[in-house]
């Protein structure tokens, strides 16, 4: 089957960076008007309305994974495990880079939110494998990166078996079973690959996207529909661990589930082409900010916010502070990440072909070969003439 919009010339899903956009934004309004560590204490008096609202912008991690099932199966078509392993470096590390140092510098000048870390945990922070280390994290926001690098792992499986619609359907059953058994089981390493609270967001993606590529039936369906009562199973844990037992408890939960059925509903109506019309020329550069801006939004800001928060408003403090991380998101993006990304991806790329032109290896000296060549063998049935 002929997948629609698969092709060279195919246009760019737009409403994919909207998506983005929209949910580092709700997750940097979330740090900033929820979160107390950037006022001194609680934020309900200095957010009587908006808290009501941003309080539910932790969500917007999960929409980020819903998205990157979707990406992260579209971008692996057709490639090789080493052209995905570069393609996947080369896309996360050089803003991340460039974040850990930012965050780290600005921790070190003013350690007014939280002091900076060790030098040698800053470091660790460098391969982006703290979270499997247990080193803390430069920024608290770093933990979903961990997450997302361990989908990919999970994923070039398939990328190495062969990215296939059959594959495909049968990775996100495994994965499912997995994510349902490893909870019960009490199986630390099951438990820290099968992600049971993330991985329903990353298959839905997935199948989300094999929909896009062929067509809507009922196995993907099924697919989603187990995925979205799966999410829903975790998001009193989610809201739980994002605003502490007591305040969980005094918010209602009922918004978050339905924003979860909202997004879900978004990436349905992708999949099935309703939103292909959506294509305004500002979302792709705002869909280009989301990362960096996820990147250097949260202790960076905090710490604006907690130096000022005396002198100027609540409100026009946050808003400012806002657009002064989109203005640096932006400029990170344009002066780091495009060029040493494509630096960094070429570099790569070479050493892949260095690999893949290698000679295969010679036998040691002093070895006989296990089967002689074809003259020999003809040598040694040829009866010999005088």
């Amino acid at each position: 089957m002929r997948a629609r919009g698969a092709g060279n010339g195919s246009p760019r899903l737009a409403v994919l960076d909207g998506i983005r956009v929209l949910a580092a934004l709700a997750v940097v309004f979330y740090h900033y008007t929820v979160l107390a560590s950037a006022w001194g204490g609680p934020t309900e008096g200095v957010f009587p309305v908006a808290r009501r609202f941003t309080v539910y912008g932790w969500l917007g991690v999960e929409i980020f994974f819903l998205v990157s099932g979707f990406v992260i199966c579209m971008s692996a078509w057709g490639r090789g495990l080493g052209d995905f392993a570069v393609s996947r470096v080369a896309r996360l590390f050089p803003a991340y880079w460039a974040a850990v140092a930012l965050t780290s510098a600005v921790l070190l000048a003013w350690p007014e939110v939280r002091p900076a870390g060790r030098p040698a945990d800053i470091v660790v922070n460098l391969s982006m494998l703290q979270g499997g280390l247990g080193v803390p994290h430069v920024d608290d926001a770093y933990w979903t990166l961990f997450v997302e690098l361990k989908f990919y792992a999970l994923f070039a499986l398939v990328v190495l078996r062969g990215v296939t619609y059959r594959n495909c359907v049968l990775f996100c059953g495994l994965w499912t079973a997995a994510g349902v058994v490893a909870p019960t089981v009490d199986d630390g390493l099951l438990s820290f690959f099968a992600m049971p609270s993330a991985a329903p967001y990353f298959i839905a993606g997935i199948a989300f996207h094999l929909m896009r590529r062929f067509r809507p039936n009922a196995v993907l369906w099924v697919v989603v529909g187990v995925q979205f009562l799966l999410a829903q199973h975790y998001v009193r844990d989610r809201m739980t661990s994002s605003l502490g037992p007591a305040a969980a408890e005094q918010t209602p939960v009922w918004p978050a589930h339905v924003i979860i059925l909202l997004g879900f509903a978004v990436m349905a109506a992708l999949a099935l082409g309703v939103l292909d019309g959506v294509r305004w020329r500002w979302l792709p550069h705002a869909g280009a900010v989301s990362y960096p801006l996820y990147l250097i939004h949260m202790l960076v800001g905090m710490t604006v916010i907690h130096h000022f928060r005396g002198r100027v408003a609540p409100v026009p403090l946050v808003l400012a502070t806002t657009a002064c991380m989109l203005l640096l998101a932006w400029s990170l993006h344009r002066l780091v990440e495009r060029p040493l990304g494509r630096r960094l991806g070429a570099a790569l790329r070479a050493g892949i072909r260095d690999i893949r032109a290698a000679p295969p290896a010679r036998p040691p000296l002093g070895r006989v070969p296990t089967q002689p060549s074809a003259p020999e063998a003809e040598s040694l049935v040829r009866p010999k003439t005088h």
